[in-house]
């Protein structure tokens, strides 16, 4: 078909997924027309063309409403109204007008009018007496309705403090879509909606609309590529106009949980005057929501709800939702801190659980700590409800509800919350959907200007990369807050899917009390002054309604006020937080144990094939599986692995490339190179180790260093009967997930007494692969190493990793370990072990040189020390030059510091002279300033360390190859001369 020059065309095709209302750049929407096609279009289909023209009464939209008409009335014409009955029965007796060929012959009459009535200016439209008119507006109310779903929130009255004008959005006018005020009166069907049980007429689903999508209540859910989903949606909030339905002791409720968050911050802040506490006031509503999270979730299925959020309410949740005692709060506030920990934190940061008991049943409660890091904690969260859930049955298992609790500036700001919403709903990282629910302070932080915070039109839009339904309620209206929680629970638990709480409302101080924000916000700071809380607020509507009396009212205040007077008298004891003593003696698997083992991680099934180079992997694990030949580092790996879950401890390993390694020695999953779709074909040798065996699960993760290690380390915390693995693609790439090793890993224990035994593997070593795949900074672990808060080591032997893992699994002292783990060791033909060395003894702090006889002790004068891959190039520079009074002993743990295996190995030595520390990271890098003041006091008298390595850089390494060799031969040789 053609069109007039003056039109842009183009095509849509609404059988295949378009179904948003095709847009000007104008932002009012395209007018529409229709096009056969030439053979191409299948039964029922129309090929629409979008046409940017004034003159068609064919609005967007109107399509899919047409065919589905049509479609009914060529099934039976007596199933639509008399007017489009009319309308098709003249239709089907005018010919077609462009004299294409046509498979569809039933819709060709109805496809050719519509071209025809689309080319006709309304002025010269010719009048129709069979319905058509009325048709028409059907269409035009179609497209009213589908605008309120989409943008009606835009309008909602979501703002406590309409401190802002409204917003005028004539999409949502009647006018916009041809309507004038003599249809107001004229009925229209609304069998695609959940408005009304019948036909309505243009005046009451106007209203309906408004009450349903304009209130203090709004709802974003179109964007939802699920056609269930989105009716899911219209269902629940047409058919209820979006209103709560609440008994009258529910809503007694809400006014005594607004009247314990509000009397807590008032009461804070006239005792305790200039204290920093980032009140929640002009944010009390929030106390409603988790409330009805955790009493309503009950009702759901849900035993445990795991919350995260920063500072801003925290105390206030701490105390009225999660279970923490008044007299602890109040004692930490008078500087009587009873948990003794070795460095402790601030109170604003600090976690809690406890058993919430509901009608339902009880559920367990639990806030975790969380630094000044806005959003870190999202997915320690996470991984802690994974590990619960997984205790309970699944990965993804509905009765564990994470919740996340962020800031309407930090939500958008902050990297980590993309990175933690595209976990959401991956095999190895999934929770079986989130509650998101934004503290919206409309402001951010005190002195941004609102329109500085994000580039989106509302701070949740990040959210809908996941397609998470968002639901704005206004926080002044604390029903309405119930309901949406009673909606994102019914969501989650039906769709196991993510869902979005805005919680609109303002921050009646500074970003903390000592701040003056009206200085930068004075406008929006007048109507706070003026605003009487929500508390108030809520308390004058249910009098009103007769809910309550003014007595109860009262009642509520002065029972609040006596519970926080009365807390102040309780005494406290100590509560002693500390590691428990590492008892459990350390034993490996016996040999007859270790070769079933090792048989099993080799087995490949019969008629199984696998790529030729994994193939060559398999077949040398069943030679080392029979001693045929030395065990290599993937080897070792696997059979610690499975002596873990054989002995039923779970194993989990996630990162960028864990599955296969990304040094391909791993293969923990084979892949059938037969395989005709993902999950045909996939083995896991080591999920087949025994009958009643521990979990094992390997993850390649999403590209994402923060966010993951975050969430293995909340795992952690929760499933202590595991290993826990956390692989950086190359060690330096932990550097993107800084603050989760600063503050949790290094700090945790220290802090919160929160114990963890999660392990990292940071492949560290110059292999003149540039900067950026040189160095895991082993410098920073032991910078941060102080209060045996972690293990740093660095295993040079398979023996020594296998030992390493299992003794960090089976101990009882729970803390993180660093593993500078090899890259060329991988396959080093130095680099291995015998099954004895895995059967016998453990894991060494120091690795002796048993090749210097000790006959010869006495004549040596130098011992070079080292730690790591290039004790193997020394080990070759010795060999090749002859050198046999030199040895050269490796420091396998670096932290603690092994000085009483350190001293007794030098104590060999009574002539010792020089003891040379020799390192390939530069000499600011690398454990040199570590490792220095430490061998002074292991070292006898007139012996001093001396340091053999590259000069100080600022970068990790050299970027051109030649120069890394040139380097790495200076410095080895340089450990050995005089």
């Amino acid at each position: 078909m053609g069109a007039p020059p003056s039109h842009r065309l183009t095509k849509l095709d609404f059988k295949n997924g378009c179904d948003r209302q095709p847009r000007r750049k104008s932002g009012r929407p395209a007018h529409v027309t229709v096009e056969s096609g030439t053979g191409k279009h299948k039964k029922g289909g129309f090929i629409v063309l979008i046409q940017e023209s004034e003159n068609s009464f064919l609005f967007g939209g109107n399509a899919p409403y047409v065919e589905e008409q049509y479609e009914l009335y060529l099934a039976d014409p007596a199933s639509v109204t008399d007017e489009w009955r009319a309308y098709f029965d003249a239709l089907r007796e005018t010919p077609a007008i462009d004299g294409s060929d046509r498979d569809d012959e039933a819709h060709a009459p109805v496809v050719s009018s519509f071209i025809e009535l689309a080319k006709r200016p309304r002025g010269a439209m010719v009048p129709v007496d069979n319905g058509l008119g009325l048709a028409r507006k059907q269409v035009a109310v179609q497209a009213l309705i589908a605008a309120f779903r989409m943008i009606g929130t835009r309008k909602a009255k979501i703002d406590p403090l309409a401190w802002t004008p409204p917003r005028g959005l004539v999409e949502l006018t009647p006018t916009y879509y041809g309507l004038t005020a003599a249809d107001l009166s004229t009925k229209f069907r609304t069998a695609d909606t959940f408005l009304f049980d019948e036909d309505a007429t243009l005046q009451e689903i106007i209203a309906a609309l408004e009450q349903t999508y304009t209130g203090t209540l709004g709802a974003e859910f179109v964007h939802l590529t699920n056609a269930s989903e989105r009716n899911w949606w219209q269902m629940r909030l047409e058919s209820t106009r979006a209103k709560p339905s609440l008994s009258v002791a529910e809503k007694n409720r809400i006014l005594e949980r607004l009247t314990a968050a509000e009397g807590l911050e008032k009461y804070l802040h006239t005792r305790y005057v200039g204290q920093k506490r980032f009140s929640l006031e002009g944010g009390e509503s929030l106390i409603v929501l988790l409330d009805e999270l955790v009493r309503y979730g009950a009702s759901k299925a849900v035993r445990s709800v795991v919350m995260g959020m920063a500072h801003r309410g925290r105390l206030n949740v701490l105390v009225n939702v999660v279970g923490k005692p008044l007299h602890a709060l109040f004692n930490e506030f008078d500087g009587q801190d009873a948990d003794n920990l070795p460095e402790g934190d601030v109170k604003y940061h600090k976690g809690f659980s406890s058993i919430a008991q509901t009608g339902d049943g009880p559920v367990d409660v639990v806030l975790a700590f969380n630094p000044s890091h806005l959003e870190i904690v999202n997915p320690v969260v996470q991984g802690m409800a994974r590990a619960k859930a997984e205790a309970m049955g699944n990965g993804d298992d509905a009765s564990v509800l994470p919740v996340e609790i962020h800031g309407d500036a930090a939500i958008a700001g902050q990297g980590i919350v993309m990175e933690t919403l595209s976990l959401s709903y991956t095999r190895g990282h999934g929770t079986g959907g989130t509650v998101h629910v934004v503290v919206d302070n409309q402001i951010g932080f005190t002195t941004s200007d609102p329109r500085d915070t994000r580039s989106s039109f509302y701070s949740t839009d990040i959210a809908k990369m996941i397609e998470a339904p968002v639901l704005h309620v206004n926080g002044d209206d604390p029903e309405s807050v119930a309901m949406a929680v009673r909606l994102a629970l019914d969501y989650r638990t039906q769709f196991q899917r993510s869902v979005v709480i805005d919680l609109v409302c303002f921050r009646k101080h500074g970003h903390q009390e000592q701040d003056t924000p009206s200085i930068t916000q004075p406008l929006m700071y007048r109507a706070i002054a003026a605003h009487p809380g929500v508390r108030t607020v809520y308390a004058r509507k249910l009098m009103l309604e007769g809910a309550v009396t003014l007595d109860q009212v009262e009642g509520y205040i002065k029972a609040q006020r006596d519970s926080l007077e009365a807390a102040h008298d309780v005494e406290v004891s100590e509560v002693l937080v500390h590691n428990d003593a590492d008892t459990r003696r350390y034993s490996p698997p016996s040999s007859e144990e270790l070769l079933v083992l090792a048989q099993k991680v080799s087995n490949v099934p019969e008629g199984y094939e696998l790529h030729p180079l994994v193939s060559k992997i398999m077949s040398a694990r069943r030679d080392m599986s029979t001693g045929k030949k030395p065990i290599d580092w993937g080897m070792g790996e696997h059979l610690a692995f499975a002596s873990l879950v054989s002995a039923g401890i779970d194993v989990r390993l996630s990162g960028q490339d864990s599955a296969r390694g990304t040094f391909n020695h791993r293969h923990a999953v084979l892949h059938n190179q037969r395989r005709t779709n993902r999950s045909d074909g996939v083995l896991v040798p080591l999920d087949h180790i025994a009958d009643e065996q521990g979990r094992f699960t390997v993850t390649n993760s999403i590209l994402s260093e923060a966010a993951v290690l975050a969430f293995e380390y909340g795992y952690s915390t929760v499933n202590r009967n595991a290993l826990v693995v956390w692989e950086a693609q190359f060690g330096d790439f932990a550097n993107g997930a800084q603050v989760v090793i600063d503050q949790f890993i290094a700090a945790g224990a220290a802090k919160w007494g929160q114990l963890s035994g999660l392990t990292l593997f940071l492949p560290h070593g110059q292999e003149g692969q540039g900067p950026e795949h040189a160095s895991a900074r082993l410098e920073r672990y032991l910078q941060l190493s102080a209060q045996d808060n972690m293990r740093v080591a660095q295993p040079t032997t398979p023996a020594q990793l296998f030992h390493l893992l299992r003794m960090q699994a089976l101990a009882f002292d729970r803390r993180p370990l660093i593993v500078m783990s090899p890259k060329s060791l991988l396959r080093h033909p130095g680099a291995v072990s015998t099954l004895d060395e895995l059967t016998r003894g453990a894991f060494r702090e120091v690795l002796l040189d048993t090749q210097i006889e000790s006959s010869r002790a006495s004549s040596v004068e130098r011992v070079i020390l080292t730690s790591g891959k290039v004790y193997f190039e020394l080990l070759e520079y010795r060999r090749k030059h002859g050198v046999s009074d030199t040895p050269i002993i490796r420091v396998e743990q670096l932290y603690p510091f092994p000085s009483q295996q350190l001293a007794a190995e030098l104590a060999r030595y009574p002539n010792l002279k020089t003891l040379v520390w020799c390192q390939e990271e530069p000499r600011n890098q690398g454990a040199w300033s570590y490792i220095e003041p430490r061998l002074r006091e292991v070292l006898a008298a007139g012996v001093t360390p001396s340091y053999a390595g590259p000069a100080a850089s600022a970068s990790t390494a050299p970027g051109y190859h030649s120069a890394h060799v040139a380097r790495q031969a200076a410095l080895v040789s340089s450990a050995f001369a005089e």
